[in-house]
């Protein structure tokens, strides 16, 4: 079947975006902000994070080994991309190239399962201006979707393995996702829900939600002075540690993939923070191409391209 078939359709990953050098990370920050210049004491701070964790970002080759995973778990030909909101290949450069490859519709992944209107809602804004004569369909939210909560409990029951068996049941987990400002509370944001229901659906697999065995805080809020959404994940863990607690395993729900947030905050930071304490901190590995998250997205593809009716 020809690539302009009205049947036919490629599907389209979508990320953040991350320097994948340090030279990149001044004009990086750049195109976070806007264009608005960044300060240069900020740029150094990044600078240096991303220096820790090897001097680039994993997320653009994590990505595209999820799209990779993806095409070949569909199996029937359909060609799945990579694009990136703030840095390159930008969401409108590949939309460009699918149009140019002869392809006509879209099916749009954010690679961030729970919806709000800053994040995924930019996803679609860069989207709908990107996509040119293309028809594009992109899946707003799959936080509750059970092929993404079966993969999180995998990544945390191979945690809690890290464990004697003798303390696994009584292990503090502690979730986590990226804080975005309160005031999206007062505009009705199904961010903070979301999420709680995620937690939930991982608690209840692992037979613990009855147990009150999971905590929830917000990680990497941003340099701004207006608030942004708590508890944040240090005060827990120094909640956490005033209470007893030696051992908590920290899964960063929030997140699908390696990057800066993951190697850099919880890996350096909060682990930094959990020695002072005298806490053994072990976090959940990312997602990246696991196989239940390529089975979850591949439903997802699969579900969107036939409620278009292009499958």
């Amino acid at each position: 079947m020809s690539a302009d078939s009205p049947r036919r359709y490629a599907v389209l990953l979508v990320a953040y975006g991350a320097p994948q050098s340090l030279d990149e990370v001044a004009p990086y920050l750049q195109d976070v902000r806007g264009g608005r210049p960044t300060p240069p004491a900020v740029v150094e701070e990044v600078r240096r994070r991303y220096a820790r964790i090897g001097g680039r970002s994993p997320l653009l080759d994590r990505t595209r080994e999820q799209a990779a995973g993806l095409e070949g778990f569909l199996g029937n030909g359909t060609p799945v991309f990579a694009g990136m909101r703030h840095w390159h290949p930008y969401i409108r450069d590949v939309l460009a190239a699918i149009g140019e490859d002869g392809f006509q519709r879209v099916v749009a992944i954010p690679l961030a399962p729970h919806y709000s209107r800053m994040s995924i809602g930019a996803y679609e804004r860069a989207l709908e201006e990107g996509r040119g004569l293309l028809e594009v369909a992109m899946v707003r939210e799959w936080y509750d979707h059970p092929r993404f909560l079966d993969a999180v409990t995998e990544r945390v029951r191979a945690a809690l393995d890290r464990f004697d068996p003798s303390i696994r049941a009584e292990v503090p987990l502690l979730f986590t996702a990226h804080s975005l400002p309160q005031r999206i509370l007062a505009e009705g944001d199904p961010y903070c829900a979301q999420l709680e229901a995620s937690v939930a659906g991982v608690l209840t697999r692992l037979g613990r939600r009855d147990r009150g065995g999971g905590r929830f805080a917000f990680q990497s809020a941003g340099r701004t002075p207006e608030p942004w959404l708590g508890p944040d994940a240090a005060l827990v863990l120094e909640e956490l540690a005033g209470l007893g607690e030696r051992q908590v395993v920290l899964c960063p729900i929030g997140f699908t993939s390696d990057h800066l947030e993951v190697l850099y905050d919880v890996d350096v930071e909060y682990q930094e923070l959990a020695s002072r304490l005298g806490i053994r901190l072990e976090r959940t590995e990312s997602l990246n191409a696991s196989p239940l998250l390529i089975e979850a997205l591949a439903d997802l593809v699969r579900s969107t391209a036939g409620s278009r009716g292009w499958a």
